[in-house]
């Protein structure tokens, strides 16, 4: 199977997981921009832990569900995101004001867009997460 867009297939694994009502998930191949956003995820409340595991190949996450997430995804094109427009696309991604995440790759690391907008970065729009 051709993997175009990893994160978008880890995204749509862990949601599908969840709606499954699974406890746990691997996602595959890992990679350190998908294990920034799976720490945002955790931070923020939405994924219990995750662990890496090596397999010999491309590496697999095996991800702790808490049974939070709603609808989670990748935003692809990564449209770039000035602070300024933060609400723009909080109201594009998420169905509510304060509810949900966005996950923004800054200068700063990969954050939360509330993180982004405390320390004043823009950055590039990963994923979003409710």
């Amino acid at each position: 199977m051709a993997r175009l867009n990893p994160i978008a297939d880890a995204m749509s694994t862990i949601k599908n997981a969840g709606d499954a009502g699974k406890s746990e998930v691997i996602v595959e191949p890992a990679s350190k921009l998908l294990g920034a956003m799976l720490r945002v995820m955790q931070e923020n409340g939405f994924i219990g832990g995750f662990e890496f595991i090596d397999d010999g190949r491309g590496g697999q996450f095996r991800v702790q569900l808490s049974g939070t997430i709603n609808k989670c995804g990748a935003i692809t094109p990564r449209f770039p995101v000035a602070m300024a427009d933060m609400e723009y696309w909080e109201s594009q991604y998420l169905p509510a004001k304060n509810f949900g995440i966005l996950i923004v790759s800054t200068s700063r690391g990969v954050i939360s867009h509330e993180q982004a907008r405390g320390e004043g970065v823009g950055g590039q729009l990963l994923g979003y997460v409710y």
